[in-house]
């Protein structure tokens, strides 16, 4: 959590509120590809994206 919390932070105090989409677009794809990894019965269907 304290990662989100200097990101955030720079975000903010930096006023660089457009690369917050970029930052969790990328989030969202490392626990994709992490629970791919993991998963068994739904490794499937996320290879099929």
């Amino acid at each position: 959590m304290e990662t989100i919390r200097e990101i955030w932070a720079f975000l903010r105090v930096r006023k660089r509120f457009w690369l917050a989409p970029i930052i969790l677009t990328l989030m969202l794809l490392g626990l994709l590809m992490f629970f791919a990894g993991q998963a068994g019965v739904v490794a499937p269907f996320i290879y099929a994206l």
